[in-house]
């Protein structure tokens, strides 16, 4: 049974006529990260706000533990958790001032806290800096004790929204490593992140959407196999038929032809067929494409492969234009 199931989100502005959010829908199991993908824009906020229940939706449903609930529900807020993009940190408290605010928010008192203080000043990293005011932190220690404040009343639902912005490269893998931890612990984490290398790391699905639609949701390993390996090669002038010599193969569905600079090099962008990762099929398809372009007198100056990743998937699906 799904932790979390959001059927048909829907949440529009200004009357109706800026849709952020529209017929959104997925699921999130315990133990599971999440990722949760988009250009600016793209209704990754609003839709982790409306499950928060910082914003009202238009229409739609929230399911949690497989019953329908309303996010003013107490059993629903005490099992959910939420570290928003922008810092909601007080400067001028201490590390284990805020962490207390917080946790007698969520209702901790007494040995409880205490506890829960201690287990959050640890997995942020934070132990010696307890008694520091915040103002004093780098960003990344801030983003470390925004992130301790989600975990204080240990939350089943994390959601996390972009928790790792302008961080330092140590502080960025000590969060990483947090997250994981925690899906050990069975806490169901949903992430939304700009960063592809991020999402590949950690999450076991993925959804993207854009328009406040979702375009693509599954397994990582899954999303990837919707994308062919290319190649691309580099050679020195050649016949002008090398393009439809090499488009012949059998593996090959298309080849864009680009000059490189002003000495006639060319680079050859070879579609495949068939190849979704780098295996024993590119022997065949390099010794093939190679033959070719030997029988159009053409000189290999390179060759490499493209292979599938999230961030070129995530750009065919949503293209390349500028969010702002």
């Amino acid at each position: 049974m799904s932790l979390l199931a959001v059927s048909e989100l829907r949440k529009s502005f200004d009357h109706g006529r800026t849709v952020a959010v529209d017929g959104l829908s997925f699921q999130l199991e315990p133990g599971e990260v999440f990722g949760l993908l988009g250009p600016n824009g793209a209704g990754k906020t609003t839709s982790m706000s409306i499950v928060a229940g910082l914003l009202h939706p238009d229409s739609g449903e929230l399911q949690f533990d497989g019953s329908a609930v309303k996010t003013t529900d107490r059993r629903f807020r005490d099992a959910l958790g939420f570290v928003p993009q922008d810092l909601a940190i007080y400067p001028d408290l201490t590390a284990r001032e805020n962490l207390t605010f917080f946790g007698r928010l969520y209702g901790l008192r007494g040995d409880r806290l205490d506890s829960r203080l201690d287990v959050a000043l640890s997995m942020a990293g934070l132990e010696s800096h307890a008694d520091r005011a915040a103002r004093d932190f780098s960003g990344g220690m801030k983003r470390r004790l925004n992130f301790a404040t989600g975990l204080l009343h240990e939350p089943r639902l994390l959601m996390l929204d972009e928790p790792t912005v302008g961080v330092d490269p140590q502080s960025r893998a000590h969060l990483l490593d947090c997250v994981r931890k925690l899906r050990d612990e069975n806490v169901a984490v949903l992430y939304a992140s700009h960063y592809m290398d991020e999402v590949e790391a950690i999450c076991d699905r993925v959804a993207i959407v854009d328009h406040g639609r979702l375009v693509a949701c599954g397994a990582l390993d899954e999303l990837l196999g919707q994308l062919h390996l290319d190649l691309r090669v580099l050679i020195s002038a050649g016949s002008d038929d090398v393009a439809a010599n090499v488009e012949g193969l059998e593996s090959v569905t298309g080849v864009d032809v680009r000059r490189s600079n002003g000495d006639g090099e060319r680079t050859l962008l070879i579609h495949t067929t068939r190849l979704s990762r780098a295996n024993d099929d590119l022997t065949g398809l390099l010794d093939a494409v190679l033959g070719r372009l030997t029988d159009s007198k053409c000189c290999v100056l390179s060759v490499a492969t493209q292979e599938s990743s999230l961030e070129r998937l995530f750009l065919q699906l949503t293209g390349r234009r500028l969010r702002d």
